[in-house]
């Protein structure tokens, strides 16, 4: 099997540096963070800024580094370089939420790097240089206060966490290609894959949270069902010629979808364990994400951003964005 994608759009007010993360969600909408300090919303049938009139938050100081969007799309987590932690209210456009995680003072603190909000958007997940997970509230009166720790055991620098779609697991994943899977409710570790030779940057959960996509700098994908602890690697995918920097996978769990820093971005038939379509981009793909509504007629639509602060739109043949 072989797909075809198109270029169908890009945002109409590009970042002024690279875009390190992108989501769409599910009021069809896409929110972007970006090396220059900026947080956007677009509109994804057009590509245009998303309430029209409407300001975004003031660009902050340094890059923004890590992207989470709630399952309703109504609220967005994101996380800049020094750990400064932000909740945006994508349906008002105030910032509801804001913690200094790098704050000095406070013990067992440490600025957070990647962050992922819980799918009811009570509490987030954050790691960092440490390499644990903490937990903390992502109610706006109690935003940032501590819930819980959970620790891997290992220092290793935490490079991407994720809340599974049920909210029972975190998965995490460090800068030596570890991937941890923490039990929410015992708070405990339950798994350690090491699927990975270089560093883990990203990962994406099947919408029935039972199976896990890495993507790494040794230049594969690797497929982990979580529900067997000693299962470990189901699947390698390899076919990119330098760093895997993003990874979806489509809500139907038929298909996975990989940016890399070799300026592609390919389409993989999970079940077949293969590359189904390869696109062209400009320049590194450091964000990918799949339209969380299923279209009729096609393979679906997808979403990038990139080393050009371009957000991108893409479609399967024959499906309309």
């Amino acid at each position: 099997m072989s797909l075809a994608f198109l270029h169908a759009h890009d945002c109409a007010e590009p970042h002024t540096d690279a875009v390190w993360g992108a989501a769409w969600t599910p009021t069809d909408n896409v929110v972007s963070v970006s090396a220059d300090g900026a947080i956007k919303q677009w509109a994804s049938s057009s590509g245009q800024r998303h309430p029209p009139n409407a300001p975004f938050p003031a660009p902050h100081a340094l890059g923004l580094v890590s992207l989470s969007v709630a399952p309703d799309g109504t609220r967005a987590l994101y996380n800049s370089i020094e750990g400064l932690t932000c909740l945006w209210d994508l349906t008002n456009g105030e910032v509801v939420g804001r913690f200094e995680s790098y704050a000095r003072g406070v013990e067992g603190a440490e600025p957070s790097w990647s962050v992922s909000l819980h799918p009811q958007a009570e509490t987030y997940a954050a790691t960092g240089g440490a390499g644990n997970v903490t937990i903390y509230s992502a109610k706006p009166d109690t935003f940032g206060q501590r819930v819980a720790s959970l620790a891997s055991g290992r220092s290793k620098f935490g490079m991407f966490c994720q809340y599974s779609p049920d909210g029972k697991r975190i998965a995490l994943s460090t800068e030596t290609g570890q991937i941890y899977i923490f039990d929410v409710e015992a708070g405990a570790l339950t798994t350690t894959y090491t699927s990975h030779a270089l560093s883990v940057r990203s990962l994406a959960w099947s919408a029935d949270s039972s199976l896990l996509l890495s993507a790494s700098e040794d230049k594969r994908l690797v497929l982990h069902d979580v529900r067997t602890s000693t299962g470990g690697s189901v699947a390698s995918f390899t076919g990119h010629a330098s760093w895997v920097l993003s990874v979806d996978i489509s809500q139907d769990g038929r298909l996975g979808l990989s940016g890399s820093a070799d300026k592609s971005i390919k389409i993989w038939d999970i079940g077949a364990r293969a590359a189904v379509s390869t696109v062209q981009d400009t320049g590194e793909v450091w964000a990918v994400s799949w339209r969380p509504k299923p279209s009729a007629g096609g393979a679906g639509a997808f979403v990038t951003g990139g080393e050009d602060g371009v957000v991108r739109w893409w479609r399967g043949a024959g499906v309309a964005v």
